[in-house]
């Protein structure tokens, strides 16, 4: 099993756009074959430091993560949608 762990900025982090962005990272497990479970996390500190959103996959192995980002799904609505909202974002993948 592996994790790979996002966390984004975003450059207007409202109520809307953060619970929208939610449920749409959520799906990902039910589209996404290779997703064993995702979680998402909002943050509610908003210090300087802050990320706004933290998304947390499952998959099972290293191979299922080059699916995962690769997956039509992923491509053209998840990173479509995250690079019109998102400052920046940072990564860790790493194996459980």
């Amino acid at each position: 099993m592996m994790k790979h762990v996002v966390c984004f900025k975003l450059k207007d982090p409202n109520e809307t756009i953060l619970k929208e962005t939610k449920e749409l990272l959520l799906t990902m497990k039910g589209i996404i074959p290779e997703v064993v479970d995702v979680n998402v996390g909002l943050d509610f500190l908003h210090s300087d430091r802050s990320f706004d959103i933290l998304l947390e996959v499952t998959l099972n192995c290293k191979e299922d993560l080059d699916v995962y980002q690769f997956s039509d799904y992923h491509v053209n609505v998840i990173l479509k949608h995250m690079k019109a909202i998102i400052e920046r974002s940072i990564a860790v993948d790493y194996e459980l």
